[in-house]
């Protein structure tokens, strides 16, 4: 299992490569990463210089208590505040430069397809597919987000709990988007993607976690972007194929490669 998780972490590492191959390539997913930046800055921002007032209104409770105590309790839930809204500005960033970059990352991850061998998918993802896809990861994320705020609530390692159970939720889910466009290109139903990824559980979850914690990465996530589609489609490939020799999924539909 560590092994696989690692591998997940090496396939990020591998998108990234392609900066030193196809630098014009992946140039071309910076502008929509950049847009989608910039509008989550905005509210990030002002997010951070609030945090004061935030924790203070959550915690009335703590108003008579020494100052010391108050100051240590506010300043821990003001970290867990921001951690979930990074968490959940993450899958945010994810949804939307998805949806308005999906022409220049269908160039991204074709490439890489070509690259990789054998015959290119020939399905599409569908603009409105790309839209309900970002508004359910939106959902969920609001949901990892809360529940990274209530971790936090626990005395003495909230914060940490909060963080751990963050990054590992939403790492599953940046890894289920990213890898989206690649089994739509197969043709691939939910049933079977499903299987897929629970098959390659650990690698899947080694990926979606090795690209959360470059976008916690002030900018980390303009950079990361280009490279996270790339190495999402050496992801799928990685799954399919393994799948097909061992068996272990029924992968129908039009569209795929592998039968």
């Amino acid at each position: 299992m560590i092994r696989e998780f690692a591998a997940g972490f090496g396939t990020l590492v591998r998108g990234f490569g392609l900066w030193r191959t196809h630098p014009r390539l992946l140039a071309l997913g910076l502008i929509p990463a950049a847009i989608s930046f910039l509008v989550l800055a905005a509210a990030l921002i002002p997010l951070g210089f609030s945090l004061g007032g935030i924790t203070a209104w959550l915690t009335p409770f703590a108003d008579g208590w020494i100052s010391g105590w108050r100051d240590a309790l506010r300043i821990a839930l003001g970290i867990v505040v921001f951690i979930a809204a990074a968490v959940l500005s993450g899958l945010v960033f994810t949804a939307l430069t998805l949806t308005i970059g999906d022409p220049f990352y269908q160039r991204i991850w074709r490439e890489v397809e070509r690259s990789l061998g054998g015959e290119e998918p020939t399905g599409e993802t569908g603009f409105w597919s790309t839209v309900g896809e970002g508004l359910r990861l939106i959902l969920l994320g609001a949901l990892v987000a809360l529940l990274t705020l209530v971790l936090g609530f626990i005395p003495f390692v909230g914060g940490v709990l909060a963080t751990v159970v963050g990054v590992l939720l939403s790492g599953r889910l940046l890894a289920r988007e990213l890898t989206g466009r690649a089994f739509d290109a197969r043709g691939l139903d939910h049933d079977a993607r499903l299987r897929l990824l629970g098959a390659g559980r650990a690698r899947v979850l080694g990926f979606g976690v090795a690209t959360q914690l470059c976008f916690m990465v002030p900018l980390g996530a303009v950079i990361t972007m280009p490279a996270a589609v790339a190495g999402s489609t050496m992801l799928a490939r990685a799954l399919t194929d393994r799948a097909v020799v061992d068996g272990s999924a029924d992968l129908t539909g039009e569209g795929t490669t592998h039968a």
